[in-house]
């Protein structure tokens, strides 16, 4: 026979998380439909930037030289991440770590030149 008496704290967990996100759905809704937030006007529904209408459109296109940007901090961002606890740890890890974190070094400085040589760091 199987002693499922085991499984209880799981299953408590599971009926208290169950409970609070259904408290999270439920309650913003019927805070909304007590306070009046369901009732659009036309001032509720109007755009609101600094006061003011705004001046244009909030979905115009951007360059895309802003999200190639971008996605490069976040390459050398994720380089950084990577590199701190590595400098940590080098010497308890031995040379393949340091092998293998200098092939790492390597991608990220030639994926650096390719991005440099399309243009792609360029600002007019």
């Amino acid at each position: 026979m199987v002693d499922l008496s085991q499984y209880l704290p799981i299953l408590i967990f599971l009926g208290i998380a169950l409970l609070l996100s259904g408290a999270f759905v439920a309650l913003p809704i019927l805070a909304a439909r007590f306070t009046g937030a369901s009732k659009p006007n036309a001032e509720k529904l109007s755009e609101y930037e600094c006061g003011f209408p705004a001046f244009e459109d909030s979905r115009s296109q951007y360059d895309v030289r802003f999200y190639l940007v971008a996605i490069l901090f976040i390459v050398f961002d994720l380089e950084a991440a990577f590199l701190y606890p590595w400098a940590v740890s080098v010497f308890d890890l031995g040379w393949t770590a340091w092998i293998s974190m200098m092939i790492f070094i390597g991608e990220l400085a030639l994926g650096l030149v390719y991005a440099w040589k399309m243009g792609a760091l360029d600002w007019e």
